[in-house]
């Protein structure tokens, strides 16, 4: 079994996410997504692996459309704070769709894990 390279940039944005579903979570007492994603986001950038990547992007786009929807629904009760914005699902929905389709282009092609291998051979030199 080949060795992945982790990917600390994404462990950190998915840190990144779980800290703030809980800031949400005591702030604002709003349930959102973005612990789960963010937990994926850290399994994702320590496995380093491609297939996880994919699955990923195509769970964020699904779980985006959701909660666009939802907010969408929820829009003519919202408050234009700060925190009603961020703490609705609408945001969060076109967060998960921009995210997932991000999410599946990096896992198609090879512009992050050939620029790793080319930092290497330079290094190496």
């Amino acid at each position: 079994m080949a060795k992945h390279k982790r990917s600390y940039i994404t462990i950190a944005l998915g840190l990144g996410l779980v800290i703030l579903c809980l800031m949400f979570m005591f702030k604002a007492s709003v349930i959102s997504p973005s612990g789960i994603i963010g937990l994926a986001l850290i399994y994702t950038g320590w496995t380093g692996g491609r297939r996880a990547m994919i699955i990923l992007g195509h769970s964020c786009i699904v779980v985006g459309a959701y909660l666009i929807t939802w907010g969408l629904y929820l829009l003519p009760v919202s408050q234009p704070t700060l925190m009603g914005i961020l703490g609705k699902p609408l945001f969060w929905g076109m967060f998960c769709m921009g995210g997932g389709v991000c999410a599946i282009f990096h896992g198609f092609c090879h512009c992050v894990r050939s620029f790793k291998s080319e930092i290497e051979k330079e290094a190496s030199k």
